[in-house]
């Protein structure tokens, strides 16, 4: 039996992880849990998995899931803060981890997964994003092996070769799909006035605020892009996007013999994770059949680079010094933040992002306390340029 520990155990990917596991309690048992401060979730999680730990970073909230659990006769040890995070994630006794605390706070327990040798199972792209180079150089230095959770990348990953050392050989370029979000068909001049509401309306997926902004603006996909080069070490200008409204081909990758290989199914995040889970064999993760009868159509445009100017901020960070991407990742979860606390305009985060890339000073991005002064540095200029707009 593996032992998994599953790092924001209370969103959409880690509840998503809970109910692949709980329909092979045979194969897999959950040492840990782990989120920011939504205690009762994960007190009705750690009553059904009954995990050795569960990590809160809100020491408010670790107090109170530990009274609750302790009422209730559970033996789970309650940790707190983000050391705790990365204690559980190196823990000896976990055999795969599923990193899935957004943002930068996942960062730290994503790393010390990875040095410790585990099967990291990434959904927290921006580990890749902003510690690239640091994260691939753990894994190496630990043993460890590396999943993506994120369904372009786990739909790349199911089309590479078998043989990895082939990848940069047979591969003449990877595609990632991009549903176009909300805003796909909606006028670009218009885009000025779109509300957060509207942002987070997303056609195909129901997720949090600030990915469903992100697919709106297409960040995620200018992250993808950063995340894809650094997974399965293609040149930049070898990652292409193509939007394809349906969200059924979840990524392509094209072959030096003209070959195609596209990964399809329904829009469930249980199935890469699935995937992740098993991998190379597969394994139930209680998502729908794909019927492309009823499906009908499958369409594919190139993305409007007026509509998605973001996208080109990737393949500019790419081209840039070692932690430039860290500076785009900051910026843009700034400017996210006050769009939808209602203090900056849609067309502001683009603007913002992209004049943090290009002011940003960049003078070391090779340790995690260096990524970390410099995502705090990439912070203040969007707050300055914002406030600057406000007055």
């Amino acid at each position: 039996m593996k032992r998994v520990t599953v790092l924001g155990s209370t969103g959409s990917i880690g509840r998503s992880t809970l109910d692949v596991l709980g329909l092979h309690p045979d194969r897999y048992g959950v040492h840990a849990l782990g989120a920011q401060r939504n205690d009762a979730v994960l007190l009705e999680q750690c009553l059904r998995f009954a995990p050795r730990y569960a990590v809160l970073v809100d020491a408010d909230a670790a107090q109170r899931l530990g009274a609750a659990l302790r009422a209730r006769g559970s033996a789970t040890e309650v940790l707190c803060g983000g050391d705790a995070l990365e204690q559980v994630a190196a823990d000896a006794q976990t055999d795969v981890v599923m990193a899935a605390i957004v943002g930068v706070a996942g960062l730290g327990s994503s790393l010390a997964a990875a040095r410790a040798g585990k099967r990291v199972l990434l959904a927290n792209k921006e580990s890749l994003v902003v510690a690239g180079a640091l994260f691939m150089r753990a894994l190496r230095d630990g043993g460890g092996e590396l999943l993506p959770i994120d369904s372009e990348h786990s739909a790349i990953l199911q089309g590479m070769p078998a043989d990895r050392s082939r990848w940069a050989h047979d591969v003449r370029e990877i595609t990632l799909t991009a549903s176009g979000g909300p805003f796909r068909t909606v006028n670009p001049e218009h885009l000025e006035t779109m509300t957060p509401q509207q942002a987070c309306a997303h056609p195909n997926w129901s997720m949090g605020p600030k990915i469903s902004v992100d697919s709106a603006t297409m960040m995620n996909k200018a992250l993808e892009i950063i995340e894809a080069h650094h997974l399965f070490g293609i040149a930049a200008h070898r990652i292409k996007v193509l939007i394809h409204p349906q969200s059924i081909v979840h990524s392509m990758v094209t072959y030096h013999d003209g070959s195609v290989l596209a990964q399809l199914g329904v829009p469930d995040m249980r199935t890469p994770i699935a995937c992740g889970l098993a991998w190379p064999q597969r394994l139930a993760s209680g998502a729908s059949w794909l019927d492309l009868a009823r499906v009908g159509r499958l369409d594919f445009a190139e993305p409007d680079a007026q509509r998605f100017p973001a996208l080109q901020l990737a393949y500019q960070a790419l081209g840039m010094a070692d932690g430039a991407c860290a500076v785009l990742n900051a910026a843009n979860e700034e400017t996210v933040a006050a769009f939808l606390q209602g203090r900056a305009r849609f067309t502001d985060i683009h603007r913002a992002n992209a004049a943090a890339l290009e002011r940003t000073p960049i003078d070391d991005a090779s340790s995690l306390e260096a990524l970390r002064e410099l995502d705090a540095r990439a912070r203040r200029d969007p707050r300055a340029e914002l406030a600057r707009r406000a007055r």
